[in-house]
């Protein structure tokens, strides 16, 4: 059986990468999925014509999360579409390195409005809908990076950590409608944004040694936790921060 049949889902930057795994892994398991992008639809319309292949309802939606018009647009283009939104996947995220004494304000504001805000925006208007169905499940991507903190990304970590507070925030105030929110943090994993890290000897080294399970992690390592908190076997479970990182934390 699968475990998302009927389901209805958002996956905020899921053109490649783990947006576009847990995409097609929410579409294996029966639901129907937004793609959103922001720059590059190639991408997007490829995953989208892999979810139709596998029999599910698809919309690709270009969308900018750090601005509000385009989440709420987003949100209606889904239950336009789907008829209901089940699912929330706030990923969508950026990085653009810089050492704290020397980064610009506008490369601090525009990774902070990409992961925080845009959680913030997607939240609220999915959230508008789920409350009148009395069900939802949203789930906010981070990273051990807001956990563990990372030099030359105090952008991206900060806005990471921020998540955690969000998330623990906003189960308190959407649990009385039947949304449960949810947070993952994610360890190094292969993709676009980690290639400096996992090929330079020195970065790969380093961070390999902290991994516990030696190794570092695949989109499909990632996807099915994201599964389990959007289907009813997590009924009852919300305003946790789960780690899916081979141990990096520890």
């Amino acid at each position: 059986m699968m475990r998302l049949e009927g389901k209805a889902a958002i996956v905020t930057g899921s053109g490649r990468g783990i947006g576009r795994a847990i995409a097609l892994k929410y579409a294996q398991e029966g639901a129907n999925v937004l793609v959103n992008y922001t720059a590059n639809p190639k991408t997007a319309e490829e995953t989208a014509h892999e979810i139709e292949k596998l029999g599910r309802k698809t919309v690709v939606v270009k969308a900018d999360v750090a601005k509000k018009e385009d989440c709420d647009n987003m949100v209606k283009a889904a239950v336009d579409q789907f008829g209901r939104l089940d699912i929330l996947v706030n990923n969508a995220g950026i990085s653009d390195p810089g050492m704290l004494l020397k980064m610009p304000e506008e490369k601090w504001d525009r990774v902070v409005d990409i992961h925080l805000k845009g959680a913030f925006l997607c939240t609220q208007a999915a959230a508008n809908y789920m409350k009148d169905q009395k069900y939802g499940r949203i789930l906010n991507v981070i990273s051990t990076a807001g956990i563990y903190g990372t030099v030359g990304q105090i952008n991206y970590a900060s806005a990471k950590a921020g998540l955690i507070g969000f998330t623990k925030s906003a189960s308190r105030e959407l649990g009385r409608f039947g949304i449960t929110v949810n947070a993952i943090y994610i360890g190094i994993i292969e993709t676009e944004m980690t290639e400096t890290i996992r090929t330079d000897p020195k970065f790969k080294e380093t961070y390999l040694s902290r991994i516990q399970l030696a190794r570092f992690g695949t989109v499909d390592d990632v996807a099915p936790a994201f599964v389990f908190f959007a289907s009813d076997e997590a009924n009852w479970i919300t305003s946790q921060v789960i780690g899916v990182d081979g141990g990096y934390v520890g």
